[in-house]
């Protein structure tokens, strides 16, 4: 029986988590939520049919949700407004047909994994976590909660990355690295040493720019 869920944002991320939501052939999206945008528009021929207030009254009919917002830090608060709002309503994880998920890999509950994406041998996502098409998680690694790596960011094994921590577009991390919470690693790095929390970093080889704060835009 095909599970029923939302997708609660209706912006270009909710699109393409929309797609591997409809590729995955586990959920019908009912529709989706959004605060700022009118009710009864739609996106992709999903209806907006509210925000929270809906969520509140609606969650039990439901099977799950999946946070479609692409800021790290905003999808995180989102998901703690949600937990309030509908209490025992399970986050989905939407995983396309064509990622490839290694023996002993583990998905955080509400992740999604887009086309050609791969996690390797035994290592794990925090829940709310989004891989974008091909992007490459090795082995043994970590990545926190409510990460992100950006369309051909890709990782040697071993690597660490802390919580809220957005990897942009390109960026490769050497084996065995650590990247701490809230950090940017930015479009086409070559991250070959630990990157502290709180840092945006860039360049080839990748070396710290400047501090940057939990919350801040980056998208």
């Amino acid at each position: 029986m095909v599970k029923k869920i939302v997708l609660y944002g209706a912006g270009g991320h909710a699109k393409a988590v929309a797609d591997t939501v409809e590729k995955q052939g586990v959920y019908a999206i009912t529709g989706l939520l959004d605060d700022n945008r009118p009710i009864g528009s739609q996106v992709y021929g999903y209806e907006i049919m509210g925000g929270l207030d809906w969520l509140t009254r609606h969650g039990e009919e439901l099977d799950g949700v999946i946070v479609a917002i692409g800021d790290n830090w905003t999808r995180a608060a989102l998901a703690e407004s949600i937990r309030k709002a509908a209490p025992g309503l399970p986050f989905a994880t939407a995983i396309h047909p064509s990622a490839q998920l290694a023996r002993g890999s583990v998905i955080g509950d509400g992740s999604v994994i887009m086309a050609g994406a791969a996690v390797g041998s035994d290592s794990r996502l925090g829940e709310h976590t989004v891989m974008y098409p091909l992007t490459s998680l090795d082995h043994d690694s970590r990545a926190g909660a409510c990460t992100s790596f950006a369309p051909k960011a890709v990782t040697g094994g071993g690597v660490l990355i802390g919580d809220y921590t957005a990897i942009a577009i390109g960026a490769t991390l050497a084996h065995s690295v650590s990247i701490g919470e809230h950090c940017v690693i930015g479009a086409g790095a070559t991250v070959l040493g630990n990157i502290p929390s709180h840092t945006v970093a860039y360049g080839t080889p990748a070396r710290p720019v400047r501090e940057r704060s939990a919350g801040e835009r980056y998208l």
